[in-house]
C-alpha cells in the first residue's frame, strides 16, 4: 500500500464513524423527545418557608467559620 491508499482509507474511516455518532445521536434525540411526552412530572406546589435559625445554630455557624479561617488563612 502506498500512502495515497493509506490517506483515502483513514478519511473513509473517519468519515464512516463520524456518520455512525451522527446518526446515533439523531436517533437518541428524537426518542428522547418522543419519551418526553409519556414521562411529564406532576408540577409540585411550591411552599414558601421560613427560616427559623436560632441563636445556637447562629454562634455554632459562626465558630465553624472562625476556626476555619483562622486554620487555613495564608500569611
Amino acid at each position: 500500500m502506498n500512502e495515497s491508499n493509506l490517506i483515502f482509507d483513514g478519511v473513509i474511516l473517519m468519515l464512516t464513524g463520524m456518520g455512525t455518532v451522527f446518526i446515533f445521536l439523531t436517533i437518541l434525540v428524537f426518542f428522547t423527545g418522543f419519551l418526553q411526552r409519556f414521562a411529564k412530572p406532576e408540577p409540585t406546589p411550591i411552599t414558601k418557608k421560613t427560616a427559623q435559625i436560632n441563636d445556637d445554630e447562629v454562634a455554632a455557624v459562626s465558630a465553624a467559620v472562625y476556626a476555619y479561617r483562622q486554620n487555613n488563612t495564608k500569611n
